[in-house]
């Protein structure tokens, strides 16, 4: 009668085990999943930031190889043809004097 009721604690310390190495394991399958995604997510944002950059570029140097190209400095006729308009202009009444005195510095000066 001494045996039967004595409990069995090596049977239910299994059982505790075996439970507790289900939900581990599985704990550990849903972890490995969840890096896996992440990893994946992030090679896709940083492979759509790449391109976003190469396109970038791509256009920065097809604008750069089409800008226009300077104008040159005026030179001895285009200055006097400057001149001329700006007196014009003062002549006109468009410009006063100290307009007329201030752009014509600039245009010598340049």
């Amino acid at each position: 009668m001494f045996a039967r009721m004595r409990p069995r604690p090596l049977v239910r310390a299994a059982g505790v085990v075996a439970t507790t190495a289900v939900v581990a394991g599985t704990a550990g399958a849903v972890h490995h999943r969840q890096q896996q995604k992440y990893a994946q997510q992030d090679a896709a944002a940083q492979q759509q930031q790449q391109m976003a950059y190469e396109q970038g570029l791509a256009d920065a140097q097809a604008q750069q190889q089409y800008a226009p190209e300077p104008e040159p400095a005026a030179t001895g006729s285009d200055l006097t043809t400057q001149l001329q308009q700006l007196a014009q202009l003062h002549t006109g009444g468009v410009l006063s004097d100290d307009e007329f005195a201030a752009a014509k510095a600039k245009l010598l000066s340049g």
